[in-house]
């Protein structure tokens, strides 16, 4: 409860060509020394992440990736690893040596921002060296107003942009303060707050199984309750084995919220009059776009024994004979559609490019990956032509209850 999950956290993550000064940056703006500072190019070869408290931000993630212009033999490789970061980004910092200044790569990747509606920052470093070289005694005249001639030259070119050294704690604050304005504009997400209103009250049922934490519960349901809690809903977490029981004790009840895979045996036992939803149908709505989903429920309705469905989870885990991705919903589905289908599985940040080969993408409720995420990959399938959908209402769907279960948001 203490720890914000990186789901949770803005990612802001700096990009630039090698030896820009990311990773310079990076540990100027966390004051550790988190990534490895070299004078020689290529020397961050993979991503570095750093979680933290950023000011009236609060929680946030700060990703250094490999240099754009990478040209050693795993090169390729690094700068599409790095441009998978895009798809996570909630804040881009674009960093360019004073000294090297590469506009084609910088117009590349604001092509890049503005595909993935990133708002970026540019930050020019390195300017400490051409102050330090211009301010030595030994300097000729002419030199020295040519070193703050470029300067200058540069600050001309971009305007909005923030100059730097790393060395200069003021500039560092400077750029601090910026991140901050630029992400301060977000609005306030909640899982059920704008739902319903101050004082309701709701019942969380959690199946306890072999997949179940031993000691713990799982981050929606972890999400779901403090997010009761901060908007004063009354919240009560019961088995489904005494739900029963509490509906008799409790009074008044506004929604209950269950685990997926139970949907079924719970519907039997909640009167009409209540609503019923799922952690997972909540996610969906908070993180991605549940008329989407809706939309790809539908395209169930056309799946053949030749059709291709990719099934995306955040996590990784040891596969159970429980476990709702790879077991439990191709079951159903094929039981529905009356054929097997051919599964692909992908897990964490691992989302295929060739999307066009699938019929259907069924992703989980996306706890481990960031809005930012979930909202790319819904772009990337609609860009394809692709439907896509989510496990929870895929499970209403098969078990019959996804009208009853999509009430409370209507």
């Amino acid at each position: 409860m203490h720890k914000t999950p990186n789901a949770n956290r803005k990612h802001i993550a700096i990009f630039g060509n090698t030896n820009a000064g990311k990773s310079s940056l990076l540990n100027a703006i966390i004051g550790q020394e988190i990534s490895i500072v070299s004078e020689v190019r290529g020397t961050t070869t993979d991503i570095v992440s750093k979680a933290m408290e950023f000011g009236t931000v609060g929680p946030v993630v700060f990703i250094d990736t490999a240099g754009l212009n990478d040209t050693s033999n795993l090169g390729q490789l690094r700068v599409k690893k790095t441009l998978k970061v895009l798809e996570r980004t909630d804040l881009a910092l674009y960093v360019m040596d004073i000294n090297d200044i590469d506009e084609v790569a910088y117009q590349e990747m604001i092509r890049l921002f503005k595909k993935y509606n990133i708002p970026h920052i540019l930050v020019i470093t390195k300017i400490d060296k051409i102050i330090e070289i211009s301010n030595k005694d030994n300097v000729g005249e002419k030199l020295a107003e040519t070193l703050d001639r470029r300067i200058l030259e540069v600050k001309s070119k971009y305007k909005e942009a923030i100059f730097i050294s790393t060395l200069n704690k003021e500039r560092i604050l400077t750029l601090k303060e910026e991140i901050i304005k630029k992400l301060s504009t977000k609005e306030e997400e909640t899982l059920i707050g704008d739902l319903l209103p101050y004082g309701s009250k709701i019942i969380l049922v959690v199946p306890i199984d072999s997949e179940a934490p031993k000691g713990r519960l799982i981050l929606p349901q972890v999400q779901l309750i403090r997010d009761c809690l901060d908007h004063g809903i009354k919240s009560y977490v019961v088995r489904d084995t005494e739900l029963k029981e509490a509906l008799g004790d409790l009074k008044g009840i506004d929604l209950v919220v269950t685990d997926s895979q139970i949907f079924k045996s719970v519907k039997e036992i909640v009167p009409k009059e209540i609503k019923l939803t799922s952690f997972s149908i909540l996610l969906s709505r908070q993180k991605g776009d549940i008329n989407t989903f809706l939309e790809g429920i539908a395209k169930i309705k056309s799946l053949t024994k030749d059709s291709k469905v990719l099934i995306s989870e955040s996590c990784t885990h040891n596969e159970t004979h429980e476990d709702i991705g790879r077991v439990k919903i191709p079951t159903l589905l094929n039981k529905h559609v009356g054929q097997t289908l051919n599964y692909d599985f992908k897990m964490g940040h691992d989302f295929p490019e060739d999307l066009e080969k699938y019929d259907l993408v069924i992703h989980c409720a996306s706890c481990m990956l960031n809005k930012k995420t979930m909202q790319t990959r819904i772009n990337i399938c609609k860009e394809k032509g692709v439907k896509i959908t989510n496990y929870g209402m895929v499970l209403a769907y098969l078990t019959g209850i996804l009208d009853k279960s999509i009430e409370i948001f209507q």
